[in-house]
Protein backbone atom coordinates (compact mmCIF):
# COMPACT_ATOMS: atom_id res chain seq x y z
CA UNK A 1 0.00 0.00 0.00
CA UNK A 2 1.44 3.33 -1.04
CA UNK A 3 0.85 6.49 0.96
CA UNK A 4 1.44 9.84 -0.73
CA UNK A 5 1.60 13.21 0.96
CA UNK A 6 1.45 16.67 -0.53
CA UNK A 7 4.24 19.12 0.29
CA UNK A 8 1.85 20.88 2.66
CA UNK A 9 0.97 17.58 4.37
CA UNK A 10 4.69 16.70 4.72
CA UNK A 11 5.39 20.08 6.33
CA UNK A 12 2.46 19.47 8.66
CA UNK A 13 3.77 16.01 9.52
CA UNK A 14 7.25 17.42 10.26
CA UNK A 15 5.74 20.16 12.43
CA UNK A 16 3.57 17.59 14.18
CA UNK A 17 6.56 15.32 14.79
CA UNK A 18 8.55 18.19 16.28
CA UNK A 19 5.60 19.24 18.44
CA UNK A 20 5.11 15.65 19.56
CA UNK A 21 8.75 15.39 20.57
CA UNK A 22 8.61 18.63 22.52
CA UNK A 23 5.35 17.71 24.20
CA UNK A 24 6.54 14.15 24.97
CA UNK A 25 3.78 12.69 22.81
CA UNK A 26 0.63 14.08 21.29
CA UNK A 27 -2.98 13.16 21.97
CA UNK A 28 -6.10 13.10 19.82
CA UNK A 29 -9.82 12.79 20.16
CA UNK A 30 -12.89 12.63 18.05
CA UNK A 31 -16.56 12.03 18.05
CA UNK A 32 -18.22 10.14 20.80
CA UNK A 33 -20.92 7.70 20.07
CA UNK A 34 -22.80 4.70 21.16
CA UNK A 35 -20.09 2.28 20.12
CA UNK A 36 -20.45 -1.12 21.68
CA UNK A 37 -17.69 -1.47 24.26
CA UNK A 38 -16.14 -4.85 25.01
CA UNK A 39 -16.81 -6.19 28.43
CA UNK A 40 -13.31 -5.68 29.69
CA UNK A 41 -12.00 -3.95 32.71
CA UNK A 42 -9.67 -1.00 32.68
CA UNK A 43 -7.16 -0.70 35.46
CA UNK A 44 -5.98 2.71 36.51
CA UNK A 45 -2.67 2.88 38.26
CA UNK A 46 -2.56 2.99 41.99
CA UNK A 47 -1.89 6.56 42.96
CA UNK A 48 -1.53 8.30 46.22
CA UNK A 49 -0.50 11.83 47.03
CA UNK A 50 3.12 10.74 47.41
CA UNK A 51 3.13 7.91 44.82
CA UNK A 52 5.46 8.04 41.85
CA UNK A 53 3.91 8.55 38.43
CA UNK A 54 4.99 6.92 35.19
CA UNK A 55 6.74 10.14 34.23
CA UNK A 56 8.94 9.83 37.32
CA UNK A 57 10.53 6.62 36.09
CA UNK A 58 8.28 3.78 37.22
CA UNK A 59 7.09 1.14 34.78
CA UNK A 60 3.53 1.31 36.11
CA UNK A 61 1.12 2.49 33.37
CA UNK A 62 -1.40 5.24 34.00
CA UNK A 63 -4.08 2.85 32.65
CA UNK A 64 -4.56 -0.24 30.52
CA UNK A 65 -7.69 -0.52 28.40
CA UNK A 66 -8.71 -3.81 26.82
CA UNK A 67 -10.17 -3.83 23.33
CA UNK A 68 -11.17 -6.28 20.64
CA UNK A 69 -9.05 -9.11 19.21
CA UNK A 70 -6.56 -9.08 22.09
CA UNK A 71 -5.56 -5.43 21.66
CA UNK A 72 -4.59 -3.50 24.79
CA UNK A 73 -4.05 0.26 24.95
CA UNK A 74 -1.46 1.08 27.59
CA UNK A 75 -1.46 4.75 28.59
CA UNK A 76 1.96 5.69 29.94
CA UNK A 77 1.70 9.48 30.18
CA UNK A 78 -0.94 12.21 30.44
CA UNK A 79 0.90 15.53 30.27
CA UNK A 80 -0.18 19.16 30.12
CA UNK A 81 2.03 21.43 28.07
CA UNK A 82 2.52 25.18 28.22
CA UNK A 83 0.51 25.71 25.02
CA UNK A 84 -2.75 24.63 26.65
CA UNK A 85 -2.76 21.09 25.27
CA UNK A 86 -2.98 17.70 26.93
CA UNK A 87 -1.01 14.83 25.42
CA UNK A 88 -1.93 11.22 26.10
CA UNK A 89 0.74 8.76 24.98
CA UNK A 90 1.50 5.10 25.34
CA UNK A 91 1.39 1.97 23.21
CA UNK A 92 -1.07 -0.32 21.49
CA UNK A 93 -0.13 -3.95 22.14
CA UNK A 94 -1.48 -7.13 20.66
CA UNK A 95 -1.89 -9.67 23.47
CA UNK A 96 -3.83 -11.99 21.14
CA UNK A 97 -2.51 -15.13 19.52
CA UNK A 98 -2.67 -13.82 15.93
CA UNK A 99 -2.03 -10.55 14.09
CA UNK A 100 -4.75 -7.92 14.52
CA UNK A 101 -5.72 -4.53 13.15
CA UNK A 102 -7.02 -1.64 15.21
CA UNK A 103 -10.71 -1.28 14.36
CA UNK A 104 -11.68 1.52 11.98
CA UNK A 105 -14.27 2.45 14.61
CA UNK A 106 -11.50 3.96 16.77
CA UNK A 107 -11.57 6.94 14.37
CA UNK A 108 -15.06 7.77 15.66
CA UNK A 109 -17.97 8.83 13.51
CA UNK A 110 -17.11 12.40 12.52
CA UNK A 111 -16.88 12.75 8.74
CA UNK A 112 -13.97 15.21 8.90
CA UNK A 113 -11.80 12.75 10.82
CA UNK A 114 -12.90 9.62 8.94
CA UNK A 115 -11.99 11.12 5.56
CA UNK A 116 -8.33 11.19 6.68
CA UNK A 117 -8.14 7.43 7.23
CA UNK A 118 -7.60 5.20 10.23
CA UNK A 119 -6.71 6.92 13.48
CA UNK A 120 -7.46 7.14 17.19
CA UNK A 121 -9.57 10.22 16.40
CA UNK A 122 -12.60 8.84 18.24
CA UNK A 123 -10.90 9.24 21.63
CA UNK A 124 -12.50 11.61 24.13
CA UNK A 125 -11.79 12.87 27.63
CA UNK A 126 -14.71 13.46 29.97
CA UNK A 127 -14.30 15.93 32.82
CA UNK A 128 -17.26 15.04 35.02
CA UNK A 129 -16.33 17.78 37.51
CA UNK A 130 -16.77 20.53 34.87
CA UNK A 131 -19.32 18.49 32.90
CA UNK A 132 -17.31 18.78 29.67
CA UNK A 133 -16.17 16.39 26.96
CA UNK A 134 -12.91 17.06 25.11
CA UNK A 135 -12.36 15.81 21.55
CA UNK A 136 -9.13 15.17 19.66
CA UNK A 137 -7.54 18.33 18.28
CA UNK A 138 -7.20 18.74 14.51
CA UNK A 139 -4.82 20.56 12.23
CA UNK A 140 -5.97 23.21 9.76
CA UNK A 141 -6.77 20.51 7.17
CA UNK A 142 -8.98 18.61 9.63
CA UNK A 143 -6.52 15.80 10.35
CA UNK A 144 -6.71 14.49 13.91
CA UNK A 145 -3.66 15.13 16.11
CA UNK A 146 -3.30 11.49 16.96
CA UNK A 147 -1.64 8.34 15.70
CA UNK A 148 -2.90 7.60 12.18
CA UNK A 149 -2.44 4.84 9.61
CA UNK A 150 -1.86 2.11 12.16
CA UNK A 151 -0.43 -1.10 10.69
CA UNK A 152 -1.44 -4.65 11.43
CA UNK A 153 0.06 -5.53 14.82
CA UNK A 154 1.65 -8.97 15.11
CA UNK A 155 0.94 -11.13 18.13
CA UNK A 156 3.05 -9.90 21.06
CA UNK A 157 4.09 -6.71 19.23
CA UNK A 158 3.22 -3.11 20.06
CA UNK A 159 3.25 0.31 18.40
CA UNK A 160 3.63 3.74 20.03
CA UNK A 161 0.48 5.88 20.04
CA UNK A 162 -0.50 9.41 21.04
CA UNK A 163 -3.54 11.67 21.15
CA UNK A 164 -3.70 15.41 21.78
CA UNK A 165 -6.62 17.25 23.38
CA UNK A 166 -7.36 20.76 24.62
CA UNK A 167 -6.25 20.81 28.27
CA UNK A 168 -8.99 20.84 30.91
CA UNK A 169 -8.78 23.54 33.61
CA UNK A 170 -5.69 23.24 35.84
CA UNK A 171 -7.84 22.29 38.85
CA UNK A 172 -9.00 19.17 36.97
CA UNK A 173 -6.71 16.28 37.82
CA UNK A 174 -8.78 13.25 36.79
CA UNK A 175 -10.66 12.62 33.54
CA UNK A 176 -12.32 9.59 31.98
CA UNK A 177 -10.58 8.42 28.81
CA UNK A 178 -12.79 6.79 26.18
CA UNK A 179 -11.88 5.18 22.85
CA UNK A 180 -14.41 3.28 20.71
CA UNK A 181 -14.04 -0.53 20.98
CA UNK A 182 -11.98 -0.21 24.19
CA UNK A 183 -13.00 -0.16 27.85
CA UNK A 184 -13.01 3.28 29.53
CA UNK A 185 -10.68 4.31 32.35
CA UNK A 186 -10.18 7.21 34.72
CA UNK A 187 -6.73 8.69 34.17
CA UNK A 188 -4.77 11.18 36.22
CA UNK A 189 -3.30 14.28 34.58
CA UNK A 190 0.25 15.19 35.51
CA UNK A 191 2.06 18.47 35.01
Amino acid sequence: MSIRFTAKARRGMVALTIAAGLAVGVAGCGGGGDDKKPEASASASKSGSSGASTQEGTDEPVAELKGEDGLVLRIDSVQRDSGGFLTVSGEMKNDGDKAARVSVRTAGDETEIIRHGSSLGGATLVDSKSKKRYYVLRDTDGRPLTTTGMPRIDSGASIPVFMQFPAPPTNTTDVTFQLPTFASATIQISG
